[in-house]
């Protein structure tokens, strides 16, 4: 028996494949089972999975392969006679073109004048593909139940016919039951295959160590919501550690916003640690290593230490004796002056192919103050020493982390033997990386620096604070971030499907209020509009009457946009939203063409789905003042996609990425608080970022549009082709002389479309080293656990 499983929202739906497999039931019966799941796809990440064939330990994927297979293996059911139907089905019948659909189905009506059947005289493999096809096309569909008596009459005849007989009533039986697959509300569930072992329910602990030396940005975000996932999906717990090893960058501040970043997502451990806790038992494993011949002291410059660490050349004071390290180390710890130029090696190897196990730092001295230990401490521990110890005492079974660590994987594992650890499980994931976006913190750092935004929640920023003061619920974000997986591979994502999701979850609970931009507002006098203005209660949601009531004008006297007025031509009729159809006796216009003023006459009578104009409209009331709003809209802080390792940040820095408008909102846009989402009929989504008492003002929020999610800034097109012949001479490793056949045909088409020829990239990441001295490849000074040296 074979089992088909087809996607009830596949594309294109799979009735074919399940007409066939049902229609080959019929004769023997039990050769495929048939069955229907939720979502798109029948395979975690695989758009093209709408349907999955198994047999004989064998998959097959997708309706077309699985339809082939089907003919294939009963080619006495499905006959070389079929061949022509099943093409048809397959082809003209499917796909959503009006034009093509209409001229198939009527030559199918043609085909079926005389005929009870597509082919031959009983039913037959032609039937049920071009039934299943029918049954698939969405137009066909829509027709069929509200417009029948439009279908050709004999096509409906026989489709009705084919409908009534069993193979085709069991596929509407079996889709009737769909299998619901476990998944978050708006979204698919991405896979969470990394190669886990030992997810023993009840036993999984996980941990989340943010560095607290900045705010946490959606990258963490992401690592945090899935530490969190695996661990409560396995019945686990998940450990919060704070790690505190680098007192330069550290302060209280971050730690306090990282936990009510945390909070806002909906995230809290099961404890609240700090490397710190463990200095001492560190540092007594250190004295461990040092005495069992695994570390020794050295002296070497740090520039003679890159080098022979490149080269694969041992330290000098690599076969010192167990005393000489055991006193070089007390000096460290002393911070005398020899001990401040010495730090901490592991003996690993001297020429691994992998540099991250050459002799590796694990303790550098460090005399700034500590903001939980103070000046208890002189020396401190690399990340990469304490990570595997604390993960072990703290009962840590398996540890996620972001890929830039994958090459320090080996040496993470290569401590637990070496100071009789339990081993803890190291696996990672990729990093989310967005178009037009900045992670690193040194960068961001930047902007704040030089107050090019308003600190690390600027609604720019790619921070939890900035994003969510942008708009983005943290439904949203958890959403998409389960959805995304924890896939390995490395991407670099458009921001549009998470605006999109967001736009989802805000739509049917935003209310709807009304804005008109102040500096072109049109007074306009309605005829037979009421003889004084008065309030009526209307609904701030039609499809959402919980939301309650607004108050709004009616008035004789109303203000409509420049933009709408300028489009009206006399003697047409429109909709005034929310009030009914009017119609256009006079234009009013300046010596430049300006509309001055508007005379609509009320026509409450005529039917508003006739009008092709549906105005947004302002009653004026001299009892009311009204009310102002500053709406805001933001660009990307960069120009360019994604940037190379040699690009400044200034030389891509947008020029304007803040946009200003004032507007005049309803009465009920007043009284909103702060971080309140709506939306403003015809313009967008916004939130609430200050309230009337503080000057109201309102940030756009991305809906996922193309329009919304383009950059805005134009490049000039004189700077753009001098930047275009300096990134393709002679020489770059992009020019035609040096490039590979494939990276040639990339150019091509990054060329064709105006786009400047990429750097030869050999990774999306290149990391920054950690803490103390890493591989030559990482090279940098940062001590960040996200921060990376590109970020595309």
């Amino acid at each position: 028996m074979s089992a088909l499983t087809l996607a009830q929202k596949g594309s294109p739906h799979p009735y074919i494949a399940a007409a066939l497999a049902e229609f080959v039931n019929s004769s023997k019966a039990g050769t495929y089972t048939v069955s229907w799941i939720e979502g798109t796809s029948t395979k975690d990440g695989d758009k093209k999975a709408n349907a999955l064939l198994e047999s004989a330990g064998a998959e097959t994927v997708g309706e077309t392969a699985i339809i082939s297979s089907i003919v294939s293996a009963h080619s006495d059911l499905i006959t070389a006679s079929d061949s022509q139907w099943l093409e048809f089905a397959q082809t003209k019948l499917a796909g959503n073109d009006f034009k093509t659909l209409e001229a198939a189905l009527t030559e199918l009506d043609h085909h079926l004048v005389m005929r009870s059947f597509v082919s031959g005289y009983v039913a037959s493999g032609s039937d049920a593909a071009v039934w299943g096809a029918l049954k698939a096309s969405m137009m066909f569909q829509r027709n069929l139940k509200q417009k029948a008596e439009m279908l050709p009459d004999h096509l409906i005849r026989w489709y009705n016919h084919i409908s009534s007989l069993e193979f085709a009533a069991r596929v509407v039986e079996s889709h009737q039951h769909v299998h619901k697959k476990e998944k978050k509300a708006g979204g698919e569930q991405g896979s969470f295959e990394l190669g886990f072992k030992g997810l023993e329910y009840g036993k999984v602990v996980t941990r989340f160590p943010p560095e607290p030396s900045g705010y946490l940005h959606i990258g963490h975000a992401k690592a945090a919501l899935l530490n969190d996932y695996i661990a409560r999906s396995n019945g686990g717990k998940l450990l919060i550690r704070f790690d505190d090893t680098n007192p330069n960058k550290e302060k209280v501040e971050f730690e306090e916003s990282i936990i009510e970043d945390l909070r806002l997502l909906g995230i809290k451990g099961d404890s609240l640690t700090h490397t710190s806790d463990y200095f001492q038992l560190i540092y007594d494993y250190a004295i461990t290593m040092i005495k069992k011949g695994l570390a020794y002291a050295d002296d070497t410059d740090q520039e003679t230490m890159r080098a022979e660490r490149m080269d694969g050349i041992a330290s000098k004071c690599r076969d010192q004796s167990v005393e000489e390290n055991l006193r070089r180390f007390q000096e460290m710890t002393d911070a005398t002056e020899f001990g401040q130029t010495c730090c901490l090696r592991a003996k690993m190897s001297v020429d691994s192919k992998n540099k991250a196990l050459r002799d590796p730092v694990i303790y550098r001295c460090n005399l700034t103050p500590h903001h939980r230990t103070g000046t208890t401490w002189k020396v401190y521990p690399t990340y990469d020493f304490c990570c595997p110890i604390v993960d072990s005492i703290e009962g840590v079974t398996h540890a996620l982390r972001s890929m830039e660590y994958r090459d320090r994987n080996p040496q993470y594992e290569w401590f637990f033997p070496a100071m009789d650890l339990r081993p803890v499980q190291i696996l990672d994931f990729s990093r989310m990386n967005f178009v037009y976006t900045l992670l690193s913190k040194r960068k961001l750092q930047w902007f704040v620096d030089n107050g090019l935004v308003g600190g690390w929640d600027d609604p720019r920023f790619p921070t939890v604070r900035g994003i969510r003061r942008r708009g983005m619920t943290i439904e949203a974000l958890r959403q998409y971030v389960l959805m995304q997986g924890a896939s390995q591979k490395n991407m670099l994502l458009e921001w549009d499907k998470i605006w999109s999701l967001n736009k989802k979850i805000i739509d049917p609970v935003a209310p709807r209020h009304t804005s008109l931009l102040k500096e072109s507002l049109v007074p306009a006098t309605v005829v037979g509009g009421p003889d004084a203005p008065y309030v009526k209660q209307m609904l701030k949601h039609k499809k959402n009457a919980e939301l309650g009531t607004k108050p709004t004008v009616f008035s004789s006297q109303l203000f409509i946009e420049q933009a709408d007025a300028a489009s009206f031509a006399e003697g047409e009729e429109l909709t005034l939203m929310d009030w009914g159809n009017a119609i256009v006796d006079k234009i009013d216009k300046s010596a430049d063409g300006l509309v001055t003023g508007l005379a609509l006459r009320l026509h409450l009578e005529g039917d508003v789905k006739t009008t092709k104009k549906k105005i947004t409209w302002l009653g004026q009331d001299p009892a009311v003042t009204p009310t102002e709003a500053l709406l805001v809209d933001y660009d990307y802080l960069i120009t360019k996609k994604k940037l190379e390792e040699d690009d400044s940040v200034e030389d891509v820095l947008t020029p304007v990425s803040e946009f200003k408008e004032t507007a005049i909102v309803d009465a009920g846009v007043a009284e909103l608080p702060r971080e309140s989402i709506i939306q403003l009929e015809r313009r967008g989504y916004y939130i609430v970022d200050k309230t009337a008492a503080e000057g109201l003002m309102l940030i756009r929020i991305p809906d996922g549009k193309a329009s919304s999610m383009a950059s805005k800034h134009k490049e000039d097109p004189a700077a753009k082709k001098v930047k275009k012949e300096k990134d393709t001479t002679k020489g770059s490793p992009w020019s035609k002389g040096n490039m590979t056949k494939g990276a040639k045909k990339t150019a091509d088409a990054d060329a064709s479309l105006g786009l400047p020829m990429p750097k030869d990239v050999a990774d999306m990441y290149e990391t920054k080293p950690v803490y103390g001295d890493v591989p030559v490849e990482a090279a940098g000074k940062a001590s960040d656990m996200y921060e990376t040296k590109k970020i595309y």
